[in-house]
């Protein structure tokens, strides 16, 4: 299963929303390597921002890159 890890994103761009554009991009690049073969149900996206003293954010999947981003 392919997990990607992304530990930098400017500060920008660390909203739900735009964390969840990024991982939609990430599994749409790995499954179109045909050569990969990759499929969307076994990628997994995770972004780690604790470095700054952000809580570790959501992971997405093909399951849930898709859906609306819950508010709190």
């Amino acid at each position: 299963m392919p997990f990607v890890h992304i530990a930098w994103l400017p500060k920008a761009c660390r909203t739900a929303e735009v964390r969840k554009e990024v991982a939609s991009a990430v599994i749409k690049a790995l499954v179109s390597v045909k050569s990969a073969e990759i499929s969307a149900d076994k990628v997994v996206v995770r972004f780690s921002e604790s470095v700054d003293g952000f809580q570790l954010p959501q992971g997405h999947t093909h399951e849930n890159v898709d859906l609306p981003v819950e508010k709190k």
